[in-house]
């Protein structure tokens, strides 16, 4: 009977010795494609099994259990990869745990329902955030209008908002593209489903389309815009029953006086933002920093701010990155007036030059939603009709890793943010 216990307690023992995992390092030096690391992240996840993500050990790595097959999909990727022994893992746990250490080991769970609101259709412009989940290997649906009014977000944990404009202005294109027939036709196309859809106005389908995105999000979404899609998402909201559209936009007149009328407690992120009132000015208000800046492209770089991983993981997990300077991006909203940035809605990301915000995040009831500024990380002055960006040449992006990092982050096991 003795003999039998130390058996089995050597065999345990044994075990316990050659047990391993997976550690796939996000440091410079240590990986070769970052952004394919959060498809293999997000594949394992998809697998039912769970992941621990180091924050800020070796740029926020990624510790898998150990198998053949997760093995042989970093290889198929590119990524690179560690296996290492069960005590080794214990070793980086005990140290990342240490009080002196600022860094968090966080669980992933299971892989976010993701769902990108576009429309359909070829479109003139590309958008980031679905050229790198395609190149991370990152499946997504897409939704538009029709899909969001009829209640479809309550089946996704995670809402990109495309090149949008919530306001029922078309981008504020008119000057430069009103007789560019793509224009036109999404001119057309927008009047048609807004009608077929029940509403007289682009901008009052617009409207209705973002105060559902709004109730997904207090019900404990999440929400991730880029570009135009950020202020016109929080303009629209703010002018809920108030015309701010000139006639080439929806066929009548606006409202006399209706920037007194804007209500800035309806907004996620901004307040007492000036409105754009000319369609001949390529911006919607204040809130975009694009006209006011004078940064050089060789010196435009914005700074990730530096948060506790063990008391405010949430931002720290939004924040992981191989650097904390990441090259900066122009766009329709290239950035954010810092001091039309609501008081509790954390900046993440600035550029030090001028104070403005590029990256930012903030929790509406339940949920929560992160803007960043600009429209693609790699093509600093991304124009209509441009090529898209390759992603192959920019694998290890740090401004498209900030994306991955929101895309992620609905799959951890939340803890309360203390600032």
């Amino acid at each position: 009977m003795k003999k039998t216990i130390v058996l089995i307690v050597l065999c345990f023992v044994s075990l316990q010795a050659f047990a391993s995992y997976i550690l796939i390092p996000m440091d410079v030096e240590g990986q070769d494609n970052h952004l394919k690391a959060y498809g293999v992240t997000y594949w394992t996840l998809e697998k039912q099994l769970k992941v621990k993500w180091l924050l800020n050990y070796k740029g926020g790595s990624f510790l898998l259990p150990d198998s053949e097959e997760i093995q042989r999909e970093c290889q198929i990727r590119g990524v690179s990869f560690e296996v290492i022994s069960n005590s080794k893992a214990e070793e980086i746990l005990n140290m990342i745990a240490s009080p002196s250490q600022n860094m968090e080991a966080v669980v992933l769970e299971k892989a976010p329902k993701i769902a990108v609101y576009t429309p359909k259709g070829l479109q003139p412009w590309d958008d980031a955030v679905t050229m790198v989940l395609t190149y991370a290997e990152i499946p997504y649906e897409t939704v538009y209008d029709e899909e969001v009014l009829n209640d479809a977000l309550l089946l996704y944990d995670w809402l990109h908002l495309h090149h949008e404009d919530f306001t029922g202005q078309y981008g504020k294109f008119y000057r430069a593209y009103r007789s560019a027939s793509w224009y036109i036709q999404e001119k057309k196309d927008a009047e048609a489903l807004a009608a077929s859809l029940g509403y007289s106005k682009v901008s009052e389908e617009k409207l209705a389309v973002a105060k559902k995105i709004r109730d997904y999000v207090i019900g404990g979404g999440f929400m991730f815009a880029m570009c135009s899609a950020t202020d016109s998402f929080d303009i629209a909201l703010s002018a809920e029953g108030v015309d701010i559209c000139e006639p080439m936009f929806d066929g009548d007149g606006s409202d006399a006086g209706y920037q007194n009328k804007i209500d800035y407690s309806k907004t996620f992120a901004f307040k007492d933002f000036l409105l754009e009132r000319s369609p001949n000015v390529y911006e919607f208000s204040s809130i975009d920093m694009t006209r006011k800046r004078r940064i050089p492209m060789t010196t435009d770089y914005f700074t990730l701010m530096d948060f506790s991983a063990k008391w405010d993981p949430i931002p720290s997990m939004l924040c992981q990155n191989h650097t904390a300077l990441v090259k900066g991006f122009m766009g329709q909203t290239t950035s954010f007036t810092r001091e039309e940035i609501k008081s509790n809605v954390l900046v993440m990301g600035e550029n030090k030059t001028n104070g403005e915000a590029k990256y930012i995040h903030g929790i509406k009831g339940k949920g929560f939603f992160t803007f960043y500024g600009g429209h693609d990380p790699e093509d600093y002055t991304h124009k209509v009709g441009d090529p898209k960006t390759e992603l192959d040449l920019h694998p290890t992006s740090p401004g498209y890793r900030l994306i991955l990092n929101n895309v992620l982050f609905p799959a951890a096991k939340k803890k309360k943010q203390k600032t």
